[in-house]
């Protein structure tokens, strides 16, 4: 599985969203359950997928999906199509 499906996946599980919802573009203020209980299960679920701890900053920082992919890329977590 590539790490954008495990993203993918991850997401539509902490915010409860269904699948045919998610978009590689979504945004914080277009998901209802993407609020600080939501940014604490998302930073949880990123470090327990993908090995990294976003710090306080960063996860509140995060406005959009797009915003997760580039920090762990940054990181060294690749998002290519084949990761």
């Amino acid at each position: 599985m590539s790490n954008r499906e495990k993203l993918k996946n991850l997401l539509v599980d902490v915010f409860l969203l269904e699948p045919s919802a998610f978009r590689f573009n979504l945004t914080r203020d277009e998901v209802e359950t993407w609020d600080s209980l939501g940014i604490v299960a998302m930073a949880v679920g990123i470090h327990e997928t993908f090995g990294y701890h976003f710090t306080p900053e960063e996860a509140i920082a995060i406005k959009e999906v797009q915003d997760i992919i580039d920090t762990l890329s940054k990181k060294g977590i690749p998002f290519d199509e084949t990761s």
